[in-house]
């Protein structure tokens, strides 16, 4: 009797066990951090949309995705950065 509840239960277990370890490990957060920011302030025209990063990275930014299909990162507490987040739709 011990042998079968013994081998119900590890094939209950192994049943279950793969989706919550999946559903954990396999986690991506879908914005990344930013690590280098624009120098110079591009035109606002050239800029299609922003979105905002992750508040769990180490700095404030948002990144804004241009015409051509780059996406650059830009510090959020610059004023330049405030003025665009006004006139420009989120992505």
């Amino acid at each position: 009797m011990k042998v079968i509840t013994t081998a119900l239960m590890c094939l209950l277990l192994a049943a279950v066990w793969p989706r919550d370890v999946d559903s954990k490990s396999m986690h991506v957060p879908s914005s990344r951090c930013c690590f280098r920011f624009l120098k110079k302030i591009p035109p606002q025209k050239l800029i299609q949309c922003y979105r905002e990063i992750s508040s769990s990275c180490s700095h404030p930014a948002v990144v804004f995705r241009l015409k051509k299909g780059q996406e650059s990162c830009a510090l959020n507490t610059t004023t330049w950065v405030q003025k665009y987040l006004k006139k420009v739709k989120p992505c």
